[in-house]
């Protein structure tokens, strides 16, 4: 892939200008890469895309069925009987699965005891439930299921056509139910079973390879070494990536030598689409990565104007995408969220923009923020409904970029753009949820 990237600017650019970049150079590699689609089992589609449109192939319900459990009658054209009570003879029943085939009376006062999700039989066309039919004898006597037994209805209570399910009413043979660039969940899932697939036809899992890069760093589980730190980061981009229904390729903890990076980059690229490496993208003499971009390929930017998460480089390596994440933990997850996780979608297949967009809220904010002018910050904060209904927000007090326990503790964050300057309590801001997100 030879995707036309722009030049590399000295000075940091805005979250929407990164933006830009990354969906330009998406493009140029969707325009090269294979769409080869994959068919596979429902059971293990979730959070895969639809390469192909859903057309359903029944109606949906197949058969007009009841609402409710109760008692199915052919609504009278008009009510004469004292006090708005008539009296239908039972004739039989309807179950789900085992439906009434007997024949209805020519006399119109006939009813069958029905089930929910059971079929009403032509010339009945409205149902009404155990709770509003009247029995004239006394409790003792009453069985409901014994052919010739009696109830009363008050017809009045009801429509023609009330607590009934009319064939095809939820879905019509033919319509289109899913749309291709889909993103299946449990209820899409759902409704493709409904209509008899077994099987769907998806785009392939995009595989990225994640490594962590530091002498810093240590597995977790090894004895902690003095001047040492545990590597957080690969687990939560492991669980990010993997939640959004990617193939993961862990390349573990990299030191900071440009050899043994060029190496394991080299190694990336050989079989992944995506490329995320955490640290060694500042300024520092043993941050290798922007060098190894300008050696390997391209790089866009190096720099973006967003707390946390400042130092950030993204580019082409070898022809793969690659995004070069901060160092700090909180600053690793929030610029997956705002920049990566859209590309990758994109690179997935979907096509809703309501996926590939944040879903966003606004809330009341309870605290006074500061903030400087010339920068995007997402804030951790704790989203809750007041007495009076109102959706408030509150900023977590540590907001440093190394503290993860506020990530943990947070099930938003606030957004606030780059040209805002302080934010007063009370006033209404933007928060982005986390959940489905972490």
């Amino acid at each position: 892939m030879t995707a036309q990237l722009p030049p590399l600017r000295a000075e940091p650019w805005h979250l929407d200008q990164a933006n830009d970049a990354i969906i330009g150079c998406l493009e140029a590699f969707l325009s090269q890469r294979s769409t080869t689609s994959q068919r596979i089992d429902l059971a293990h589609a979730h959070g895969r895309v639809l390469a192909t449109k859903i057309d359903s192939p029944i109606d949906v319900p197949a058969y007009t069925n009841s609402a409710m459990d109760g008692f199915a009658f052919q609504m009278p054209k008009q009510t004469k009987t004292q006090g708005g009570l008539q009296r239908f003879e039972i004739v039989g029943e309807s179950l789900a699965g085992n439906p009434f085939k007997g024949q209805l009376p020519e006399h119109s006062q006939a009813c069958i005891k029905i089930m929910t999700g059971a079929m009403l039989p032509p010339g009945l066309d409205t149902v009404a439930p155990n709770e509003m039919v009247y029995w004239p004898d006394p409790v003792s006597t009453r069985t409901g299921t014994s052919l010739g037994d009696y109830i009363e209805i008050n017809p009045s209570q009801f429509f023609a056509g009330a607590n009934r399910r009319l064939k095809g009413e939820d879905i019509a043979k033919g319509t289109c139910v899913l749309q291709k660039g889909h993103r299946l969940h449990a209820a899409s899932m759902g409704l493709i079973a409904s209509l008899g697939f077994a099987q769907v036809d998806v785009y392939p899992q995009p595989k990225v390879a994640i490594f962590s890069t530091g002498n810093e760093l240590q597995k977790p589980g090894e004895h902690l070494g003095e001047n040492k730190i545990f590597d957080s980061n690969r687990f939560s981009l492991r669980g990010l990536l993997e939640r959004l229904g990617c193939e993961v390729l862990d390349l573990g903890i990299v030191p900071d030598q440009i050899d043994s990076l060029r190496e394991t980059l080299q190694e990336a690229a050989k079989t992944c689409e995506v490329i995320i490496t955490s640290g060694g993208v500042s300024e520092g003499d043993a941050d290798h990565t922007k060098a190894l971009m300008k050696e390997l390929g391209e790089i866009s930017f190096s720099t973006i104007a967003i707390r946390p998460g400042r130092p950030l480089a993204f580019g082409t390596l070898r022809g793969r995408l690659f995004f070069g994440l901060p160092g700090n933990p909180v600053a690793v997850m929030v610029t997956f969220l705002s920049l990566v996780r859209p590309a990758l979608l994109q690179l997935m297949g979907v096509s809703d923009p309501h996926e590939l967009a944040p879903r966003t809220m606004l809330a009341k904010c309870e605290g006074m923020i500061r903030k400087k002018p010339g920068r995007s910050e997402f804030q951790r904060a704790i989203s809750y409904v007041n007495a009076q209904g109102e959706l408030c927000v509150n900023p977590i007090k540590e907001q440093g970029s190394g503290i993860l326990s506020a990530m943990v503790q947070a099930n938003c964050l606030i957004l606030l753009a780059h040209e805002q300057g302080d934010i007063q309590a009370q006033s209404w801001v933007k928060i982005w949820p986390l959940d489905g997100l972490l």
